[in-house]
Formats: C-alpha cells, structure tokens, sequence
C-alpha cells in the first residue's frame, strides 16, 4: 500500500498517560480520519489492530525497551511481525546502526520486504542514514530521529528542514517529514522542503502535553 501525500497522524500513548489503550488510540485515528489524515502511525500489535478501524493505512512501530540497547523502534524481527499480524500495512523501524538487540538494520529492511511482504518506513536521523536505508531497500524515508541520537544532539526547537530537503532532493524516495512539526506552519515549511507527507503526533493527540504547552507560554508570570 502506497502512502499519499498529506498529514499522517501520529496516534501514541504511553503507559502513564491517561489516554494509554486500544480504545482510546483507535477513537484517536477514527477523529484523524474525520479531520483529513492520509494515514496513522501507531504503536504495538494492541493498538494497530483498534486504528484499523479508521480505514487508513496503517504505519507500524513495535517500541520494544531495553536498558541495554538504545534502539527500540521495532529492534528485531519478531518486533516487526507481530505488527504485520496486527495490521500495519507498512513498518516503521530504526534505521540507524547503533546497537541493537535484534539484526542489522540493512537485513531487517530486506525480511520485512520479502518474507512479510510489507513496506518499510526507515526512521533516520542523519543524510548518511538515510542514503543506507535507500539501498538497502526502504520504501519511504522518514525524519523521526534527528535531534534523538548522539549524532545528532543537541535536540533542536524547530524541525530539521535542512536534513529534510537535502534526502528529498538526493535519495530517490518519498521523504516524509517527522519531528517537532508543531504548528499548521511548520507542516506547510515541510511541504514546502519536498515532504511527500508530514508525521505530527503530540500536537494533535496528546492533551497533557498540549495543556503543559499552553500553561508554560501561555499563562502571565
């Protein structure tokens, strides 16, 4: 299933948020539909399987933790198919190379195309990545990781428009642009540096953090 091109709606709850739960996450995606999202991204088989409901293509992640390993976007294999099992129409995975529990990265992409016979949505945070995720066979490119990894610290305000025009002009795929995309602005500024989609998350789906944002600037000292 090929994405189109539009706003993709991030719909994600941890566990100490009170919004966390299929139920919750799949009454998120059917108001995401309504408002005119091409697609969701959505973690763990649980919540996958209740945003299906909204009819959208699905963007998987399977958050597998670890004390030892920094990855955990989909880190192995079984991460991955368990989410296809659920669902996800395409898999979004952490394609840098730092340590992880599971495969390579470059082998990951590759079973995921051939053997579950999904799209793969390569989370990266560098141009040099993301150049590796192309040949190796990822689908789309995705911005998620700037400002997340050690290469990439320290974290920004804004997104990386920078690292965003430069992979949509040089990789050959559909680049989409995630991360710190907090505004209608900034997702149009993401358009406008040659996203084939915009990933917005916390901004549209998390009240905590929208109602934090608004006592923090919003209140007089």
């Amino acid at each position: 299933m090929k994405l189109g091109r539009g706003l993709i709606v991030s719909c994600q709850a941890r566990a100490d948020n009170p919004l966390h739960g299929p139920q919750f996450m799949g009454a998120m995606a059917l108001a995401a539909r309504d408002g005119g999202a091409i697609a969701i991204r959505a973690n763990g088989p649980e919540d996958i399987a209740a945003v299906k409901a909204a009819g959208l293509p699905v963007i998987g992640i399977h958050k597998v933790f670890s004390e030892a390993y920094p990855v955990y976007i989909t880190p192995d294999f079984a991460a991955a198919e368990a989410i296809v099992a659920a669902g996800a129409e395409i898999v979004a995975l952490d394609c840098t190379e730092r340590p992880r529990q599971g495969e390579a990265p470059s082998i990951l992409v590759r079973r995921i195309r051939e053997e579950l016979g999904a799209e793969v949505f390569a989370d990266i945070s560098t141009f040099d990545e993301g150049l590796k995720a192309a040949d190796w066979g990822a689908t789309y490119l995705a911005t998620t990781l700037s400002g997340y990894t050690a290469a990439t610290e320290p974290r920004p305000s804004g997104p990386d428009l920078a690292l965003l025009e430069a992979l949509a002009g040089k990789s050959g795929l559909p680049v989409v642009a995630e991360g710190r995309y907090n505004t209608p602005a900034l997702v149009r500024q993401g358009f406008e540096a040659g996203a084939h989609a915009v990933v917005v998350g916390t901004m549209i789906t998390n009240p905590r953090e929208i109602t934090r944002r608004f006592v923090a600037e919003g209140l007089p000292a």
